[in-house]
């Protein structure tokens, strides 16, 4: 894939950006157990994906308010547990690299700007451009939050490279025309191991 056609980088955060995946799980893990629920299938489709999507998914006879309290008790045991949080392997050399280029960069996340700020600053990352779940309608897949990303960063789609970890947020991304780059083995259009490998390849 050709990078030098890219105008802006739009990055997800959990497992992207902010390696957080152990604080996710447990509180999904304590969610489900909650809720008398296996938490092996509710860990399988909860990656990626804003936690009213996935609690639809799980929880199919909840209406509107018990799904909003139930993605609530989620966040809520998020918020404080950030003692393993920190940035994903090369992430600063890839931030350090766009700054160089001067290429734009925000972050595109199915969290909400609480959480996401907290995570950000447990990884000392800061965005130029922060669209969280609040900034949309639909989240992931959905395309809307890359699009306002782009928009709002003044890029065409077709010049945005969107960086994910996860099926959904990479449908999204083909979904609002961009480029995609893959992690965790997924497939993209461009297949990565890590962020630092994205740096090498923008700053050979």
């Amino acid at each position: 894939m050709e990078l030098a056609t890219v105008r802006a980088v739009l990055l997800d955060m959990d497992g992207t950006l902010v390696d957080s995946d152990a604080s996710v799980e447990r509180a999904w893990t304590t969610w489900a157990a909650e809720r008398g629920l296996d938490p092996a299938p509710v860990l399988a489709i909860a990656h990626g994906s804003p936690p009213d999507r996935t609690i639809r998914r799980v929880l199919p006879a909840l209406d509107d308010a018990a799904v909003a309290a139930a993605s609530q008790r989620q966040m809520d045991l998020q918020y404080d547990d950030l003692a393993d949080v920190v940035a994903a392997p090369g992430a600063h050399e890839l931030l350090a690299v766009l700054e160089r280029l001067e290429l734009p960069w925000a972050v595109v996340t199915s969290a909400d700007v609480r959480l996401a700020k907290a995570r950000l600053g447990a990884a000392g990352i800061e965005p130029p451009l922060l669209v969280t779940v609040e900034d949309v309608r639909r989240g992931k897949p959905d395309p809307e939050g890359f699009l306002i990303a782009a928009s709002r960063l003044g890029v065409e789609p077709a010049a945005c490279l969107v960086v994910e970890d996860s099926e959904p947020g990479l449908a999204a991304g083909r979904a609002a025309g961009m480029r995609t780059a893959a992690l965790r083995g997924l497939d993209g259009d461009l297949r990565l191991a890590d962020l630092a490998q994205l740096a090498r390849l923008f700053a050979p």
